[in-house]
């Protein structure tokens, strides 16, 4: 099998003007990600609207545990696309080919696995976070349907690092909008229709995620490029997965920690009343949104400098990490400037309930102009990533995100328990984060971490 074949979609990012590079890649991922957000959106708008401000509420509270439940396999699979990436820059097909096997089997097996932990850990972890007694009983049943579907999302997401590791970033978009759309369908049809509820919202998001997760295989199955998948080659290659597990599972390690470590902040911000959750569940949908600049450079950076690393092209890796910065940071300046002018608007679509869109327009003001911040830490973890060095991100992750945040909730909710300052918490962790790590890029050699893996 040719690695490159005339008419493929296929971006080998070894050569050529890198901003170009980056910016035809990530754009797609951009549109890709606004889709996937939005039908995670569509929920919270239908419900709010349709259902209820406690209905919002059960639905948006859930964000943490599901990042919980699915954050070690995100860091799998972001690491599967760096082996997948770094080999296809080395042109090696035959590993290139193992990878790709390997990442599948894997991630069937965990969907299982996934799932079914997700399912019965589901009301405990609700109530750990004292979710509002009038939130609880909807929250219940829309997250342990929400966990059964979990494969359908792993699927999808491990499918679309494998294309965008070779540069075909547009596949994934393309699939997105289809479950976005059906998404949608299913979401007025079980909620209005049927008057299924937060259930009906559910099934929905399922069903939308499995069909996305299905299409992207079936894809990966009829291609004829060096990546393609059959049914002979399912195995998994022990040592291809040792190495995924080595760059996948700090970052994936720390997703999940610093997701459950949200499970508290959102108790921080439950214990001040139901209207509180609900605005905070409102700023959560919204952010989503606002970091997708930032997280579809960070994919690209991750899939650039993997492909560079192999081909072992360390300059060309020190230029790229430092152009998607500077556009980043102008994406980062018209957001804040757009959210500052129209929070109240925006916060509107979710629900009418006065005291939640007062916590809403406040939650969102504040975070939203600290997240240049987040934004060098999430490009500078990926570079780092694209090269197979982890633990370094993690660990400053870690300790900025858990720790640090952890301990300065602690303080406040003792001393002043401002709602404002409980808020800050996410800000805080960010800035420290962000000084940690310049100072480690600072006191580290470019071409030595960002070198050969």
């Amino acid at each position: 099998m040719r690695l490159k074949k005339s008419g493929s979609t296929v971006r080998d990012m070894t050569d050529g003007i890198i901003w170009k590079h980056l910016v035809y890649f990530a754009f797609p991922l951009f549109i890709g990600n606004i889709f996937q957000q939005f039908y995670n959106t569509v929920d919270s708008i239908v419900v709010g609207n349709f259902v209820g401000a406690d209905a919002l509420g059960a639905v948006t509270s859930t964000v943490p545990i599901v990042m919980t439940l699915i954050g070690t396999f995100v860091g799998l699979a972001m690491g599967a696309g760096v082996v997948v990436a770094q080999y296809f820059g080395a042109k090696d097909i035959k590993n290139l080919r193992a990878a790709t096997h390997t990442a599948t089997v894997s991630t069937v097996v965990l969907s299982i696995i996934i799932s079914g932990v997700g399912y019965c850990a589901t009301p405990y972890l609700l109530v750990m976070m004292n979710t509002p007694e009038s939130v609880l009983k909807e929250a219940i049943v829309y997250l342990q349907i929400y966990t059964l579907g979990l494969g359908g999302l792993m699927l999808y997401n491990m499918g679309a690092a494998i294309l965008r590791a070779v540069g075909d970033s547009k596949r994934p978009l393309y699939f997105l909008i289809l479950a976005s759309i059906l998404n949608i369908i299913l979401d007025l049809l079980f909620v209005i229709k049927f008057q299924a509820g937060v259930a009906g919202v559910a099934y929905a998001t399922i069903i939308a995620q499995f069909i996305s997760g299905l299409a992207i295989f079936v894809r990966l199955f009829r291609s004829k490029e060096c990546f393609s998948l059959t049914w002979r080659e399912m195995k998994i290659n022990g040592k291809i997965l040792r190495r995924i597990i080595a760059i996948g599972f700090p970052a994936g390690f720390q997703m999940a920690v610093t997701s459950f470590s949200n499970v508290f902040v959102q108790a921080y911000i439950n214990s001040f009343g139901a209207a509180s959750t609900s605005g905070w569940g409102i700023y959560s949908r919204v952010d989503a949104f606002i970091v997708l600049p930032t997280q579809s450079m960070t994919m690209a950076v991750t899939t650039f400098v993997g492909q560079n690393a192999g081909a072992g092209k360390p300059e060309r890796i020190h230029k790229g990490v430092h152009q998607a910065i500077a556009i980043t940071m102008g994406f980062s300046a018209a957001i804040i400037a757009m959210i500052t002018i129209f929070a109240p608007g925006i916060a509107a679509l979710f629900n009418q309930d006065k005291e939640v869109l007062v916590y809403a327009v406040l939650f969102l003001r504040l975070n939203t102009f600290f997240d240049p911040f987040n934004g060098i830490n999430q490009l500078y973890a990926g570079a780092l990533r694209g090269v197979g060095e982890s633990r370094t991100p993690m660990l400053i992750m870690l300790g900025s995100f858990v720790v640090f945040r952890q301990i300065y909730l602690f303080i406040i909710s003792r001393v002043l328990n401002s709602v404002y300052l409980i808020a800050f918490g996410y800000p805080a962790g960010w800035i420290v984060c962000a000084a940690l790590m310049l100072l480690h890029i600072k006191r580290s050699s470019w071409e030595k971490k960002l070198g050969l893996p």
